[in-house]
């Protein structure tokens, strides 16, 4: 994708990090893009709300924090109700890119990043969010067996260079203050992977086969 084609593009994830792990470089490497990242939980935390905040700064992007129910328990949560808090979020339901979570999570498991893909998706399927592309994050943990990385047969894929790689762990370790040798810090993938889909019917698609498998 050309860096230098301008477009509007809704970052939608649960946590404030979630956007810099999993798609930091892609948007610092589209500097024309217009970004909105909305992100679902934490916004009465006031230590990780303030470093969003300045993450937004560091990616040049606008956003929002939401306030959504993230307990150590991680009681499921309704899907009216994740769709109701992912729409109140967004400044427009009209963008040309849409990127959020993959419904199996980046890693083995988050609630929470599924919660989010599915009602995402969802939202795009019945017309309630439009855009002209959606992309889900690639990622895998081998069921735990060694941090997240790019899923190399994804749709997109591209591997950071080495200054963009900085900036984006920088921002994981500096702004929002992760210690190095912390779990974010050494997950910072330094390739970044996307599953692309242009018609919201093939994403539902994917999703229902996905979930078909899971039970």
């Amino acid at each position: 994708m050309n860096p230098k084609t301008s477009k509007s593009v809704a970052i939608i994830v649960a946590h404030p990090d979630d956007e810099t792990l999993w798609a930091g470089g892609t948007i610092l490497s589209h500097p024309s893009w217009n970004c909105y990242i909305a992100c679902l939980s934490r916004g009465s935390d006031v230590d990780r709300a303030g470093r969003f905040q300045k993450a937004l700064m560091n990616l040049k992007s606008e956003g929002i924090i939401g306030d959504m129910d993230d307990g150590p328990d991680q009681t499921p949560l309704t899907g009216n109700e994740t769709e109701n808090a992912i729409v109140d979020l967004l400044s427009s339901k009209h963008f040309d890119l849409i990127i959020t979570h993959n419904p199996c999570g980046e890693y083995t498991r988050h609630l929470r990043h599924e919660e989010v893909s599915k009602s995402v998706i969802n939202l795009w399927h019945t017309g309630k969010i439009s855009a002209s592309e959606l992309w889900t994050f690639a990622y895998e943990d081998g069921y735990k067996e060694y941090y997240p990385k790019a899923v190399d047969k994804a749709s997109i894929f591209h591997t950071l260079i080495k200054p963009l790689w900085n900036r984006k762990y920088n921002i994981i370790t500096k702004t929002y203050g992760f210690e190095k040798d912390s779990w974010e810090a050494q997950t910072t993938p330094r390739a970044e992977a996307f599953w692309q889909f242009t018609e919201p019917e093939q994403a539902k698609k994917w999703l229902d086969e996905f979930e078909n498998v899971r039970v």
